[in-house]
């Protein structure tokens, strides 16, 4: 049958055009680069208990791909910090880490004899390939001293380092010298082998006595061994070694460390304060004068996921990505360090407590991994500066040392969002623009730019997803390199 005219206009009149979706509205962020926050040191985890050689013994192809997960900045995390145990133990039974020193001088002013392998439970040889990537930051973190240093002539256990005020009498003497020697030789060892350590701890959560290495500490006691191992430090020229305190469990007992460090006047040489999650989660900021880093954090409790979004889970991507943008925006975080980046299937039954599950010559990727690729744009040396705007999002920007400006958004909502990155009152010629997503189904996946006529520059992302922009081009005077502040 033959549609006369008018009725075919009336079709058209009500018929939907089937190519037009509602447009959506550009939640505008509006980056604002005078006002400055923090410097930020970078992004990182741990290979420590042994963990490391879990990479050291897969077979190429698969070791590579390993690697280029952790630190490719182009297709993988891009970690910019590797945090290595110091191990204190005489062996290597079920994960524990050698100490370079198995048998100790008879008294504490004695000669040391100190046995290096060479391997360091894998740990050297993935820094030495994390150096080849480009990686500058190392972090050499002691959960002990070894046992004949301690009240309890044990690395386990809790206990006391020898000397420290408030200790119970050792009758081998004073050993806090010798411990300050023995971090001071490790570093030397590391860097004799082309690992530049550039920072270290000597406590890892003392306000915490378990059944492996643990040594017990008040942030004063702390802070009379900090008087000992910043000069020490220092007689070796190893002076830009920046020391970290404390690893406590949570954020509170961190904060009462820094409080006791800054009584005892040693605030002035130290680096970073350094806090856990696990006993008190990241709230505001802490009240100290020295940078603030979380050095270790993961989910032990829930089976091992790679989901992005799951209902909220706390092994979820779509979570991490939440936690990591926390502590940065929220509490001024310079870095944020997850605690084991590889693990095996059959280690602390198969928790969420690693990045990457190796299992056997095979590997599985979590989710969490690229939510840590979503700030890989951010790189060492970046400065915070100011992020408005943008309904149903979160967003921070960051200022890299190479004049890059770098913008991170979350989409807290269910639904997809145009976001939208005004440079506001930043002077951008010919800016470059580039975005990446995750969301369920995407890993750091580059997605289209749409740059209006005002410059606001616009992608599409998913429904709790986040996307990450990269601006390029003279946009600002680089950040000034950061130095080490002694007091």
């Amino acid at each position: 049958m033959r549609l006369t005219f008018l009725a075919f206009l009336a079709t058209l009149a009500t018929a939907a055009p089937p190519s037009l979706e509602p447009r959506q509205t550009v939640q505008k962020v509006t980056i604002d680069v005078t006002k400055k926050y923090q410097t930020i040191d970078g992004f990182g985890f741990s290979a420590a208990f042994q963990r490391a050689n879990l990479v050291v013994n897969l077979k190429d192809p698969k070791q590579t791909e390993v690697l280029n997960l952790l630190f490719n900045t182009s297709s993988g995390a891009g970690f910019s910090i590797v945090r290595n145990g110091i191990g204190s133990s005489k062996d290597s039974q079920k994960d524990y880490m050698n100490t370079i020193l198995p048998v100790c001088p008879s008294s504490a002013d004695g000669t040391p004899e100190y046995k290096w392998d060479g391997k360091d439970s894998g740990q050297l040889w993935l820094s030495q390939k994390a150096v080849a990537y480009g990686v500058s930051t190392f972090y050499a973190n002691a959960w002990s001293a070894p046992g004949c240093m301690k009240t309890n002539g044990n690395d386990a256990n809790g206990g006391m380092l020898c000397g420290i005020s408030g200790a119970s009498k050792c009758n081998s003497g004073d050993w806090k010298q010798a411990y300050a020697n023995y971090l001071v030789k490790y570093i030397q060892l590391y860097i004799q082998s082309g690992v530049p350590i550039t920072h270290v701890g000597f406590l890892n959560e003392p306000d915490y006595t378990t059944s492996y290495a643990s040594m017990s500490s008040s942030g004063t006691q702390a802070a009379e061994f900090i008087k000992i191992l910043r000069p020490t430090l220092d007689r070796n020229n190893l002076t830009s070694i920046g020391i970290n305190c404390c690893e406590a469990t949570g954020w509170s007992v961190a904060s009462q460390h820094a409080s006791q460090i800054s009584s005892s006047g040693a605030l002035g040489m130290v680096y970073a304060v350094t806090s856990h999650e696990y006993t008190s989660r990241i709230s505001g900021t802490m009240g100290t004068k020295a940078r603030v880093w979380q050095t270790e954090y993961s989910d032990l409790n829930g089976g091992w996921s790679t989901a992005w979004y799951s209902n909220g889970g706390a092994g979820d991507g779509f979570t991490w990505a939440n936690t990591v943008f926390n502590g940065i925006v929220n509490s001024n975080l310079s870095a944020y360090i997850f605690w084991e980046g590889v693990q095996d299937r059959a280690t602390n039954n198969n928790n969420n407590e690693k990045l990457i599950l190796i299992d056997g010559g095979n590997y599985v990727v979590s989710k969490r991994l690229w939510a840590f690729a979503q700030f890989r744009i951010v790189r060492p040396g970046a400065v915070r500066v100011g992020a408005s705007g943008g309904s149903g999002v979160k967003s921070a920007a960051f200022l890299n040392k190479d004049g890059s400006l770098a913008v991170v958004v979350i989409n807290s909502g269910t639904g997809a969002q145009s976001v939208g990155v005004s440079l506001g009152a930043s002077t951008v010629p010919n800016p470059k623009f580039s975005a990446w997503y995750t969301d369920n189904s995407h890993d750091m996946v580059e997605t289209p730019v749409t740059v209006a006529t005002d410059g606001t520059a616009s992608a599409s992302v998913p429904g709790r997803g986040m996307i990450s922009f990269l601006v390029t081009g003279d946009v600002a005077a680089p950040a000034p390199t950061p130095s080490v502040v002694r007091g």
